[in-house]
């Protein structure tokens, strides 16, 4: 029974050090994730940016006809 007790006891242990484990790898990775994602939309912004542009640029080209 002791025995028994004492793996159980190793186990819990064990279990609970995975779950604090996978919490910090959590909060890691979505940290990660919310940098993509600032990341993300500052490179949107700037290819709506060139996007404009270039379509000023194509606007104002005059035509060969």
């Amino acid at each position: 029974m002791e025995t028994e007790l004492k793996s159980l006891e190793e186990k819990v242990f064990l279990l609970l050090r995975l779950y604090q484990d996978i919490l910090v790898e959590n909060n890691k990775l979505r940290k990660e994730l919310a940098d993509t994602h600032a990341q993300n939309a500052k490179l949107n912004e700037k290819i709506q940016v060139a996007a404009g542009r270039l379509e000023t640029l194509l606007l104002n080209m005059p035509n060969n006809e």
